[in-house]
């Protein structure tokens, strides 16, 4: 790899070679050891090198060689997709053999992990040898979903409201018959619960677990996360947090960052915290990633989404609504990805479960908060589950929504009573939703033929799994199986 990768493909905004002169200078002065490497693979997960000083120097230069072999593999192990044969499965010469693909640091999103000794931290994005894009990357398509909506003149802006489960591990489950192997996951920990629930937002709940979360809240706040809130949910265990508004690109890093952060703090102190949608533990219930999205104008940062006296949301944000409701059903598999993400989706249970905008109605899947004069006019998207993708999630907000303005499409009359209302249902399990999306000729324009095809591939090989091992797809009656507990609880 030539010394000079970043530099001969020109890789490097102005922004990030400023940034990379700092990252440098804080390294030394603050006397780091390690830096860790990471980039957002197709499920959301972080992977990636721990790097020597030296290593990341290069790296700032050359960029750092890793396989690309996670990316055969769906969220149990299992390998969906052969790299031996012609283009490896997935019809691209590059990509046969299983060959390495290069991070590239990107300096501007550098931290110094407070919970870890003298350790740095840097996502990267994934290229070819050659220098163009890996094309399996899920940081690259939000990063060209948001210039197309640059071009139109427009920033996305977000806040994060994501809620999570934090246990406390009884037994680690580490004999060799837990461990597991390719497509049978590892034994998740045997967990209590470290609070009693179904009474929300109660103060002395949040007291109970004051232990640990004060420590996961110092963390985040020494990171710069804009933190907002720590919250009781409903069930026990059950919390929920929430951040400020940010710009598209830092809302997805600070999501893959946090749920890390959460999860490693939390097992450094004998707790396991966990993002999957509905753990297979009596008591407890279904939890949501809700998205808050506005747009605003590129130059002058005004909130486009605020609305005229009368109006329920201004006319451009009318369209963008539009836009998600069209295509929510065909890109609900990057919002709700896992099998057990599904689980959510019933009547009466503060989850979405038609296609319908509301106002202020939390059974609406796009649930509008705005009013005249009122900077922070926006819609909320109850739709996502929290182990969702963060890149690919946002991505199909912005091409969606971007599609509504375009086309001025019309949303319809807000309701009042969505779950009542007689309206096109969401996809009720993870096959149908593949199902929509195998039939879209918009996404597949938007995210790439080739990687719907290895999404289709990908998540339709964890179905089948779930098929062969005799559990019952109906999402919304029966039980939480044991092999979606195994299959997510601790990895998500």
């Amino acid at each position: 790899m030539s010394k000079k990768f970043i530099e001969r493909h020109n890789l490097w905004t102005s922004e990030q070679r400023t940034a990379a002169t700092e990252v440098l200078a804080r390294i030394e002065s603050e006397g780091l050891e390690i830096i860790r490497l990471s980039y957002a693979d197709q499920h959301g997960l972080l992977r990636g090198k721990s790097l020597s000083v030296a290593a990341i120097k290069s790296a700032f230069a050359a960029g750092s060689e890793i396989t690309m072999a996670p990316f055969f593999h769906d969220t149990g192990g299992a390998v969906a997709f052969n790299p031996f044969t012609p283009g490896g499965g997935f019809n691209d010469r590059r990509l046969q053999g299983a060959p390495n693909t290069v991070m590239v640091p990107d300096p501007t999103t550098f931290r110094v992990l407070p919970w870890a000794d003298k350790t740095g931290w840097l996502l990267a994005d994934l290229y070819l040898p050659d220098g163009d894009p890996f094309p399996l990357g899920p940081r690259a398509i939000l990063k060209r979903a948001l210039a197309d909506l640059a071009h139109e003149g427009y920033t996305f802006n977000a806040g994060l409201e994501v809620e999570f489960y934090l246990t406390r591990i009884i037994d680690p489950c580490l004999s060799a018959e837990t461990i597991g192997t390719f497509g049978t996951p590892a034994q998740p920990p045997r967990v209590e619960p470290i609070a009693k629930g179904y009474s929300l937002h109660l103060e002395n709940h949040l007291d109970e677990v004051d232990s640990i979360m004060s420590i996961i809240r110092k963390h985040l706040l020494t990171l710069g996360m804009p933190l907002r809130s720590i919250e009781d949910e409903l069930a026990p265990s059950q919390l929920e947090i929430t951040f400020d508004v940010m710009p598209g690109l830092e809302v997805a890093d600070t999501m893959c960052l946090f749920r890390n952060a959460v999860k490693q703090i939390a097992r450094r102190h004998g707790y396991l915290a966990s993002f999957m949608c509905r753990p297979s533990i009596p008591g407890f219930y279904a939890s949501g990633w809700h998205l808050h999205q506005s747009l605003a104008h590129r130059e002058t940062g005004e909130n486009l989404f605020m609305p005229e006296p009368g109006e329920p949301l201004s006319q451009l944000g009318q369209h963008w609504v539009a836009g998600l409701l069209e295509h929510a059903r065909e890109a609900s598999s990057f919002a709700t990805p896992t099998i057990n993400g599904y689980r959510r989706r019933r009547p009466n249970s503060l989850a979405p479960d038609r296609v319908c905008w509301a106002i202020d109605n939390r059974a609406a899947m796009a649930r509008v908060i705005a009013a005249p004069g009122d900077p922070a006019s926006r819609v909320e998207n109850r739709i996502g589950e929290p182990a969702a993708n963060p890149y690919l999630y946002l991505a199909s907000q912005v091409f969606s929504g971007l599609d509504g303005i375009r086309r001025s499409l019309n949303p319809g009359t807000p309701q009042d009573t969505p779950y009542l209302s007689d309206l096109p249902t969401l996809p009720v399990n993870l096959s149908l939703a593949l199902d929509a999306l195998e039939g879209s000729k918009f996404l597949k324009d938007r995210y790439g033929e080739d990687f719907c095809k290895y999404w289709l591939t990908l998540h339709r090989n964890e179905w089948n799994r779930f098929v062969e091992a005799g559990s019952n797809i109906d999402m919304q009656v029966e039980p939480v199986s044991e092999w979606e507990h195994r299959e997510y609880f601790e990895l998500m």
